[in-house]
């Protein structure tokens, strides 16, 4: 019989009468589930404590939880959510932890089964390794969007999961043998793809642009596999230039760094899309390389495409990062810092477009 969970009826003591403080114990019957819960020097009790502000004790068996009526909850939610995970042998780590309290704090639906609904849909289990599952709110929605469409936009700043997560859903579509291969391309350099200013063979001049496609293939196959994948064409990885001609059936497409594309390379990718195929197309608008001026195709393909059906969009911003939580906080710096910037030049470009009208040469006119 699986391992229960025993709750303590809560007591709320009355501070003042505009507060009060909810105290509740869970008592856990599994050591090793409540060891991974708790994690190395209940480091993990720490971070719900800190992430949910409630105080959370460790004693014996039993967590004890104060705080008020929101915050109790919410770090009770997790605790209950998370021993389910660590029981069913779901590895856990301190990112987690922290991404599972924000979860339920978000979820006003159905935070009691937010955790499981959005980390247990494993999509692959590497041979080694942790599975790759959603890892949020918004990636759980771009993954069942991706599933329940042909073509799919992922835009947001990097670190969120946007590109690993479409090739861990193609691995998965190439092991259920939905489809017959995988197609993995982005623009080969920035703002025009010109291979030929660089040194060595075409493969060595494309590889460091691809690399990262590479490294996400190898921590979901093993590398005999991807090896034979790859020299057999199950696996194709090539710069954008080289998709100019061809129709893809039942292919999955995936285009990274599309915000490096112009408008004419997008539909040329987006009108290579055969019977049976899917198209995922990934970018950050705001770290676009194309030259000044130059409009990107991801943007112009976003305004096209509104509205047609089997065709979504998925927004992810810098609360979806997964990466370390400094990551998160220098997109933050930088947007404000480009914000700032793009505001003080509309600004001067109003004040010298005021002064040209109100000069004595507009007045004469």
């Amino acid at each position: 019989m699986a391992p229960t969970i025993r709750a303590i009826p809560p007591a709320h003591l009355s501070l003042t009468q505009a507060k009060t403080i909810r105290r509740e114990k869970l008592a856990f019957d599994d050591p090793e589930a409540l060891q991974a819960l708790c994690g190395s020097n209940n480091g993990r009790l720490k971070l719900i404590e800190r992430t949910a502000g409630a105080q959370v004790h460790l004693r014996g068996n039993e967590i004890t939880i104060e705080g008020d009526d929101a915050a109790a909850e919410t770090a009770k939610s997790a605790l209950e959510q998370l021993y389910d995970l660590a029981l069913a042998g779901t590895p856990l780590s301190s990112d987690d932890v922290v991404r599972a309290v924000k979860l339920i704090q978000g979820d006003a639906s159905a935070p009691e089964q937010s955790v499981q609904r959005v980390f247990g849909d494993t999509i692959v289990t590497p041979r080694t390794g942790r599975p790759i599952a959603p890892k949020g709110q918004t990636q759980k929605q771009y993954v069942d969007l991706v599933r329940a469409n042909d073509i799919v936009f992922a835009i947001g700043p990097a670190g969120t999961g946007k590109t690993y997560l479409a090739v861990a859903l193609a691995v998965r579509a190439l092991l259920d043998r939905q489809i017959k291969r995988i197609v993995l391309t982005r623009p080969a350099l920035e703002a025009g793809e010109r291979l030929g200013f660089l040194p060595g063979t075409l493969e060595e001049k494309i590889d460091p642009y691809l690399r990262p496609l590479y490294d996400a293939l190898h921590d979901m196959l093993d590398a005999e596999r991807l090896e034979r994948f790859l020299s057999d064409g199950t696996i194709e990885i090539a710069p954008l230039a080289f998709m100019r001609g061809r129709t893809l059936s039942a292919s999955y497409i995936i285009l990274d760094e599309a915000q490096n594309t112009t408008p004419e390379q997008m539909k040329m990718f987006l009108t290579r899309m055969g019977f049976d195929s899917k198209l995922v197309i990934t970018g950050d608008m705001t770290q676009t390389d194309l030259p000044r001026g130059q409009r990107s195709g991801l943007r112009d393909a976003i305004e096209l495409v509104d509205g047609i059906r089997g065709i979504a969009t998925v927004r992810f911003s810098d609360a979806d990062v997964v990466r370390h939580p400094l990551v998160a906080a220098l997109i933050r710096a930088y947007d404000q810092r480009d914000r700032a910037r793009s505001e003080a030049r509309e600004q001067a470009a109003a004040a010298a477009s005021a002064a040209s009208n109100s000069s004595p040469d507009a007045l004469d006119s």
